[in-house]
């Protein structure tokens, strides 16, 4: 449950730090003092979108914070620890900080979170029922939301959506096969001729570099034989060869050494000139003996050559590419598929329909039967609502059957809420109710019987109970009361009964201090209580026998 929640620079609130309790506790005060600001406080700090406007007039930024006792939530420290954002034993705190550029951040437990990470926090903590939430009542999708959640079986509404999505998909599938058939066999038969031309090419990068160094040295087999033939002929065979003359002066070296024994080093220098002339010529006659000018080869290798490149220009891809180009076919194929591919995704298609259906037929039998349990419910609250006579029921329409398919990713049919505000009226939609009282006491009842099935600690009511009063009021406070013995229950009130009613009663008021308003909370005890609720009922003066009454209520409630 929400056990702390601290305000600094918000709207009108300079800074405010709150302690909360479990049971019910009222908030009232007077029309404009804030009383709302506390509950979009909270919003805020579970993901609601915020503006630079919520920043307090001159100061940098706004910050809310708010801790939430979790202790007997596994589910809450199970999600924690999913998202890896545990932090103390039992405890969950959220953080959430706008600039006065309007930039936001939010934290939980001390790290850093999205605003859709504070948003799945705030579903598993807490809910909150605003003064206009009758008008989202009016929406069919909104009825089966809260019918879905009433019975305990959202999840499985989701996974209908889930399983249907599923079979829309192999549906489209296997409609764009059927009705291309003709042109999907055409572009197969092109790209099978594609793939066996490619495949028969026996083209790779390695073999493609290969092929074009050895047909360079063939297409240049006479002149390197000549350079060869050159390159012998003047080391080692002509006349006046290097290695002859090189020899004559070695002879002529060794002789002078017999004379002057330092023509030793010059003479080592000379031999190995020597050895390294020798080597030249045995590679150059090796080269000569390795070279074919082989005419027939040279012109398979130029076919060869030729053949890449027409295959690279019918394909509109570098001959390098070739590879690649037919690795898109062959996974184009696989994504056209045969007819023994059809035929599977018939097969497919029918099988999660089948499923489709086990689990949507599932789906309408939980709804019917919470569907009947929150039509009674309700109907018993709205007797006590000045509406008796009046009955509340949950129609469950079967959907239009088209081309033989009668679900949608919903389930089988649709909700309505209609009610029938007296007797011997016929029930209508709730979207047709004419009177807003009597709209705001169903929007009431609806909530009130839906939130006892709530799998959050923490229920906030904004002024639900707008459009009511007198007999009616005294009931909707002892159905809050009520409420708040198994849950906490937080309700933004300027109806004097309700307020009685509450375990707890806090006061918002505003003050203008050098200029500037500011809005503050109090709690309210004994007397002070008597006299905030004596200012409900009395208006502006307020007399001993207004106060009287207040007591009377209090006791009374208590």
């Amino acid at each position: 449950m929400l056990k702390y929640l601290g305000i600094r620079d918000f709207v009108i609130v300079s800074s405010l730090e709150l302690s909360f309790s479990s049971g019910f506790t009222a908030l009232t005060g007077e029309t404009g003092a804030g009383k709302s600001i506390l509950v979009d406080a909270v919003s805020l700090a579970l993901g609601e979108r915020g503006d630079a406007g919520m920043v307090r007039n001159g100061c940098e930024r706004a910050e809310i914070a708010a801790e939430f006792d979790i202790a007997g939530m596994p589910h809450m420290l199970a999600w924690l620890n999913e998202q890896e954002l545990e932090g103390d034993d039992g405890v969950c705190l959220l953080r959430r900080v706008i600039d006065s550029d309007g930039r936001s951040r939010g934290y939980i437990n001390g790290r850093s979170a999205t605003l859709q990470q504070l948003r799945d926090a705030g579903d598993r903590l807490l809910d909150i029922h605003g003064q206009h939430a009758h008008q989202s009542l009016l929406r069919p999708d909104a009825q089966r939301v809260l019918l879905d959640g009433y019975a305990g079986i959202a999840a499985e509404a989701q996974a209908v959506g889930e399983v249907y999505r599923e079979w829309q998909m192999l549906r489209r599938r296997r409609i764009s096969l059927s009705e291309n058939a003709e042109a999907v066999a055409a572009e197969r038969e092109l790209l099978l001729f594609q793939r066996n031309e490619l495949e028969s090419l026996g083209f790779s990068m390695a073999d493609w570099k290969a092929l074009q160094e050895d047909h360079a040295r063939l297409a240049h087999a006479a002149s390197l034989l000549e350079t060869a033939a050159f390159g012998i002929e003047t080391l080692s065979e002509a006349d006046g060869a290097c290695l002859a003359q090189l020899n004559a002066l070695a002879a002529r070296l060794r002789e002078g050494m017999a004379h002057d024994a330092s023509l030793s080093e010059t003479l080592k220098m000379l031999e190995s000139a020597q050895a390294e002339i020798q080597e030249t010529v045995y590679a150059l006659r090796h080269f000569q003996q390795r070279l074919d000018p082989d005419p027939q080869r040279l012109r398979d290798q130029e076919q060869r050559i030729q053949g890449v490149m027409d295959a690279a220009r019918k394909y509109r891809v570098a001959p390098e590419h070739l590879d690649q180009a037919l690795q898109r076919i062959v996974a184009r194929m696989g994504e056209l598929g045969g007819d023994a591919d059809l035929a599977e995704l018939e097969r497919e298609e029918k099988s999660v329909w089948k499923n489709y259906l086990a689990a949507a037929q599932k789906l309408s039998a939980g709804r019917k039967k919470a569907a009947d349990k929150l039509a009674h419910e309700i109907t018993a609250a709205l007797q006590t609502l000045a509406m008796q006579g009046g009955s509340f029921a949950v129609e469950l329409q079967p959907l239009a059957h088209v081309d033989g398919i009668g679900g949608n990713a919903y389930g089988l049919e649709e909700v309505e809420f209609r009610v029938a505000a007296n007797p011997g009226v016929p029930a209508r939609s709730l979207a047709k109710v004419a009177s807003g009282g009597e709209l705001s006491r169903i929007s009431l009842a609806i909530q009130v019987a839906t939130s006892k099935v709530a799998s959050v600690p923490t229920l906030i009511f904004d002024e639900v109970d707008s459009g009511i009063g007198g007999r009616v009021a005294e009931i909707v406070g002892k159905l809050l009361k009520k409420l708040g013995k198994d849950y906490q229950v937080l309700c933004v009130t300027h109806l004097p009964q309700v307020a009685a009613s509450a375990d707890h009663h806090w006061c918002v008021s505003k003050t203008v201090e050098d200029g500037v308003t500011l809005s503050s909370i109090a709690v309210l005890t004994g007397e002070r209580r008597i006299e905030e609720i004596a200012r409900m009922l009395g208006g502006v003066k307020i007399t001993d026998t207004t106060r009287k009454h207040a007591a009377e209520m209090l006791s009374t409630a208590a």
